[in-house]
């Protein structure tokens, strides 16, 4: 019996894909999560995951933190990503982050299948017309994305608002914490992603960052 999870924080979404492959998977079990968090918790409770469709901008998932941050924890689980956009750049960046297929929402569900069924079985998988565009992320950014695997969720959430130009005091108001936390926060981030100063987690971040998606 084949498990998949699904993560995407639209319920009806989750559902009309759930429904698909139900009907291309026999005794198919799908779990569900509708933010990272959850992501994260079904992924602790539940070993034998045969593969995780991941919406890059569900709530916590701070882009391509979501996908960073649980290809590190769980190095072996195939990934793909199920996105409404099909931009170059962010198919791009979502394989070179360890990303195992890239399929739009608008594919029909012969093809979903057909992506997953690839995956499962080992290969990479990519819409055609998409295939011989995407580039190989440089070597920067690949120690960038295994520094920023070192963060915790929290510690990403105060480097996102640091990124948006928020005070210490802003940043602590936000999360509900103290400033002295925060400032704690920030010197466990400038240390993971060796800078030493807001300048460069900034630019950091920026290269995170991807142009927001419109959903299906």
């Amino acid at each position: 019996m084949s498990q998949f999870l699904i993560a995407d924080d639209h319920p009806l979404f989750r559902e009309a894909l759930k429904g698909a492959l139900s009907a291309k998977f026999e005794g198919l079990a799908v779990f569900e999560s509708s933010d990272f968090d959850s992501t994260l918790q079904v992924l602790s409770e539940q070993e034998d995951l045969d593969i995780l469709l991941l919406d890059l901008h569900m709530p916590g998932n701070g882009d391509l933190y979501g996908l960073i941050r649980i290809r590190e924890e769980y190095p072996s689980l195939p990934i793909a990503v199920v996105s409404g956009s099909e931009d170059v750049n962010i198919v791009s960046k979502v394989m070179g982050y360890g990303a195992m297929g890239f399929i739009p929402k608008s594919s029909s569900s012969d093809d979903i299948a057909s992506a997953i069924n690839q995956i499962l079985e080992g290969d990479t998988w990519l819409p055609k017309e998409l295939k011989n565009k995407v580039a190989e992320i440089e070597g920067e950014d690949r120690e960038i994305a295994a520094q920023v695997a070192s963060l915790t969720p929290q510690q990403y959430r105060v480097l996102q608002y640091l990124h948006e130009g928020l005070l210490n005091k802003q940043i602590a108001y936000e999360l509900h914490i103290s400033e002295a936390t925060v400032k704690a926060h920030i010197t466990a981030i400038f240390r993971k992603l060796g800078v030493y100063n807001r300048t460069q987690a900034v630019l950091i971040a920026a290269k995170l960052k991807l142009e927001p998606i419109e959903q299906a």
